[in-house]
């Protein structure tokens, strides 16, 4: 029989093996998008504590579309995972987070785990990075360093991680009697050219900025990128997430560090675990790294 299945290079049927177990082998992962360096460092984890638990990792681009996640939910739930992790933002809007936490809850229903990364109005775990705090001290740094006209670069309104960093760096302001007025926040894509645009945005139409809080690297890259086609134009510029390009662009990033594997190690890893006779929450800091992008005034 052995060499029959040698020759006819047989490949069991993963469905029906799934089936025949009580054990169910796979995990599903939703992230925003795998590519982008943030979701990439916190699957990284993810797929390191599934790995080392035997389970088989299926990942699904969302790409910010709610009615995706909730086909993707679907889709995990029909193929019986043992645990769903979604791991991007959550939406501020009341309507679109209680669809998502319905299909949740059905899946929920039938056994399966459920953890989530940021804050989310889902049933499940939770793993919470602090970006309220992170926001403010981002925003405290560059008070700190004298510049009292700070621009925000800003991912899209509707995220609660756009709201969280953003109501950081507000309460920074407050506290070192500074503005944050609304001309001076500019919400953009989550990226790269996010941050360019926004940036190019700025340089045109306030003069007055002598630092631009970004809230995330990417954008944060996309700043300093923008900032190179105006030499005559030195602006401070913070990030957020701390990812390993920060280290490596010129000048380097000051970022606020968010431990992004280790995110995604310990949200798999409540996933993974035994049910609690209520959700569970872990809390993960924030910390200011300092670098090159930023100077005094």
């Amino acid at each position: 029989m052995l060499a029959a299945v040698a020759e006819l290079k047989y490949v069991p049927n993963a469905h029906a093996q799934m089936l025949a177990r009580s054990h169910r082998s796979a995990v599903g992962v939703i992230v925003h998008d795998v590519s982008d360096p943030y979701f990439a460092e916190i699957t990284r984890g993810l797929q390191r504590v599934a790995t080392a638990d035997g389970r088989l990792v299926i990942i699904c681009n969302s790409f910010r579309e709610p009615d995706r996640e909730l086909e993707y939910i679907d889709l995990l739930h029909a193929h019986q995972v043992a645990a769903i992790v979604i791991a991007g933002s959550g939406y501020l809007d009341d309507a679109t987070a209680a669809r998502l936490d319905d299909r949740l809850r059905a899946f929920e229903a039938t056994g399966g785990r459920i953890a989530v990364i940021g804050r989310h109005e889902h049933t499940g775990d939770a793993v919470l990075p602090d970006n309220e705090q992170g926001g403010y001290l981002a925003g405290a740094h560059l008070f700190d360093l004298g510049h009292t006209e700070v621009a925000v670069i800003a991912g899209p309104s509707y995220l609660t991680t756009t709201f969280d960093r953003l109501k950081g760096l507000q309460r920074a302001a407050r506290k070192y009697g500074c503005k944050l007025p609304k001309k001076r926040i500019i919400h953009a894509d989550f990226t790269r050219d996010g941050g360019e645009d926004a940036t190019a945005r700025l340089l045109t139409e306030q003069p007055e900025v002598t630092a631009i809080a970004a809230l995330n690297d990417s954008m944060a890259v996309g700043a300093l990128a923008a900032l190179r086609t105006a030499p005559d134009r030195r602006l401070a510029v913070i990030g957020f997430d701390d990812m390993p390009i920060a280290r490596d662009v010129t000048p380097s990033l000051t970022s606020v560090r968010l431990p992004l594997t280790e995110l995604g190690e310990r949200a798999m890893t409540l996933a993974l675990g035994a049910a609690g006779d209520a959700p569970r929450v872990e809390h993960v800091e924030a910390a200011l790294i300092i670098r090159q992008s930023t100077w005094s005034l």
